[in-house]
Protein backbone atom coordinates (compact mmCIF):
# COMPACT_ATOMS: atom_id res chain seq x y z
CA UNK A 1 0.00 0.00 0.00
CA UNK A 2 0.81 3.24 -0.80
CA UNK A 3 1.14 6.69 0.90
CA UNK A 4 -1.47 9.44 0.37
CA UNK A 5 -0.09 12.93 -0.85
CA UNK A 6 -2.27 15.90 -0.62
CA UNK A 7 -1.25 19.25 -2.93
CA UNK A 8 -2.77 22.70 -1.37
CA UNK A 9 -2.12 24.47 -4.78
CA UNK A 10 -1.04 28.32 -5.26
CA UNK A 11 0.06 30.31 -8.10
CA UNK A 12 3.04 31.17 -6.48
CA UNK A 13 3.88 28.33 -3.42
CA UNK A 14 2.21 24.80 -2.92
CA UNK A 15 2.17 22.99 0.03
CA UNK A 16 2.31 19.72 0.45
CA UNK A 17 1.57 16.83 2.86
CA UNK A 18 1.89 13.29 2.57
CA UNK A 19 1.22 10.15 5.09
CA UNK A 20 3.31 7.38 6.38
CA UNK A 21 3.50 4.20 4.22
CA UNK A 22 0.69 2.30 6.64
CA UNK A 23 -1.76 5.77 6.06
CA UNK A 24 -2.24 6.43 8.97
CA UNK A 25 -0.47 9.60 10.24
CA UNK A 26 -0.73 12.84 7.88
CA UNK A 27 2.23 15.35 8.11
CA UNK A 28 3.68 18.32 5.97
CA UNK A 29 6.14 17.30 3.71
CA UNK A 30 7.19 20.71 2.35
CA UNK A 31 6.21 23.90 0.59
CA UNK A 32 7.66 24.38 -2.84
CA UNK A 33 7.69 26.87 -4.94
CA UNK A 34 4.59 26.01 -7.44
CA UNK A 35 7.02 26.42 -10.80
CA UNK A 36 9.45 23.77 -9.22
CA UNK A 37 5.84 21.35 -8.13
CA UNK A 38 6.49 19.43 -11.43
CA UNK A 39 10.05 18.22 -10.59
CA UNK A 40 9.87 17.97 -6.99
CA UNK A 41 6.88 15.26 -7.32
CA UNK A 42 8.75 13.86 -9.66
CA UNK A 43 11.83 13.20 -7.57
CA UNK A 44 9.55 12.45 -4.47
CA UNK A 45 7.53 9.68 -6.59
CA UNK A 46 10.73 8.03 -7.79
CA UNK A 47 11.64 7.50 -4.03
CA UNK A 48 8.42 7.11 -2.56
CA UNK A 49 5.18 4.47 -3.03
CA UNK A 50 2.50 7.15 -3.50
CA UNK A 51 -1.14 5.94 -4.71
CA UNK A 52 -3.21 8.60 -4.48
CA UNK A 53 -2.68 12.43 -4.58
CA UNK A 54 -5.60 14.47 -3.11
CA UNK A 55 -5.63 18.30 -4.40
CA UNK A 56 -7.44 20.76 -2.70
CA UNK A 57 -10.42 22.02 -3.96
CA UNK A 58 -11.34 25.73 -3.47
CA UNK A 59 -14.70 26.96 -3.52
CA UNK A 60 -16.65 29.73 -2.05
CA UNK A 61 -18.94 29.86 0.97
CA UNK A 62 -22.11 29.56 -1.42
CA UNK A 63 -20.44 26.21 -2.59
CA UNK A 64 -19.14 27.70 -5.98
CA UNK A 65 -15.83 27.20 -7.28
CA UNK A 66 -13.30 29.97 -6.59
CA UNK A 67 -11.45 31.53 -9.26
CA UNK A 68 -8.22 29.72 -8.65
CA UNK A 69 -9.66 26.45 -10.36
CA UNK A 70 -8.34 28.04 -13.41
CA UNK A 71 -5.00 27.13 -13.15
CA UNK A 72 -5.89 23.82 -10.84
CA UNK A 73 -8.11 22.24 -12.75
CA UNK A 74 -5.21 22.22 -15.96
CA UNK A 75 -2.80 20.72 -13.52
CA UNK A 76 -5.23 18.14 -12.10
CA UNK A 77 -5.63 16.67 -15.75
CA UNK A 78 -1.80 16.90 -16.21
CA UNK A 79 -1.34 14.65 -12.96
CA UNK A 80 -3.76 12.12 -14.08
CA UNK A 81 -2.16 12.14 -17.68
CA UNK A 82 1.53 11.96 -16.27
CA UNK A 83 0.91 9.55 -13.25
CA UNK A 84 -2.01 6.90 -14.79
CA UNK A 85 -1.16 4.19 -12.66
CA UNK A 86 -1.97 6.87 -9.15
CA UNK A 87 -5.43 8.31 -8.22
CA UNK A 88 -5.91 11.90 -8.69
CA UNK A 89 -8.80 13.46 -6.48
CA UNK A 90 -10.18 16.14 -5.41
CA UNK A 91 -10.99 17.43 -2.09
CA UNK A 92 -13.31 20.54 -0.64
CA UNK A 93 -10.66 22.93 1.07
CA UNK A 94 -12.64 25.32 2.45
CA UNK A 95 -11.41 27.46 5.67
CA UNK A 96 -8.06 24.99 5.42
CA UNK A 97 -5.91 28.56 5.55
CA UNK A 98 -7.95 29.76 8.61
CA UNK A 99 -7.65 26.48 10.32
CA UNK A 100 -3.87 26.08 9.51
CA UNK A 101 -3.45 29.53 10.87
CA UNK A 102 -5.05 28.72 14.25
CA UNK A 103 -3.26 25.35 14.71
CA UNK A 104 0.14 27.09 14.37
CA UNK A 105 -1.04 29.65 17.00
CA UNK A 106 -2.40 27.20 18.76
CA UNK A 107 1.17 25.26 18.91
CA UNK A 108 2.73 28.09 20.37
CA UNK A 109 5.17 29.26 17.45
CA UNK A 110 6.29 32.45 17.64
CA UNK A 111 4.85 35.75 15.85
CA UNK A 112 7.64 35.74 13.24
CA UNK A 113 7.19 32.12 11.99
CA UNK A 114 3.33 32.72 11.82
CA UNK A 115 3.95 35.18 9.58
CA UNK A 116 5.72 32.57 7.40
CA UNK A 117 3.51 31.81 4.38
CA UNK A 118 5.08 28.48 3.47
CA UNK A 119 4.41 27.13 6.57
CA UNK A 120 0.72 28.00 6.18
CA UNK A 121 0.66 26.24 3.28
CA UNK A 122 1.82 23.35 4.16
CA UNK A 123 -0.21 22.89 7.39
CA UNK A 124 -2.95 23.55 4.96
CA UNK A 125 -2.08 20.80 2.69
CA UNK A 126 -1.88 18.79 6.17
CA UNK A 127 -5.55 19.83 7.33
CA UNK A 128 -6.50 18.67 3.66
CA UNK A 129 -4.99 15.41 4.03
CA UNK A 130 -6.33 14.98 7.18
CA UNK A 131 -9.97 16.04 6.63
CA UNK A 132 -9.49 13.26 3.47
CA UNK A 133 -8.52 10.61 5.60
CA UNK A 134 -11.79 10.96 8.21
CA UNK A 135 -14.34 11.65 5.24
CA UNK A 136 -16.84 9.30 3.81
CA UNK A 137 -14.62 9.09 1.01
CA UNK A 138 -11.40 7.50 2.17
CA UNK A 139 -12.22 3.79 2.26
CA UNK A 140 -8.43 1.59 3.44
Amino acid sequence: MGRILAIDYGTKRTGIAVTDPLRIIPGGLATVATHELQSFLAGYFSKEQVDQIVVGHPTNMNGEESASMKQIRPFVEKLKKQYPDKQVVMFDERFTSVLAQKAILEAGIKKMARRNKALVDEVSATIILESYMNSIHYKQ
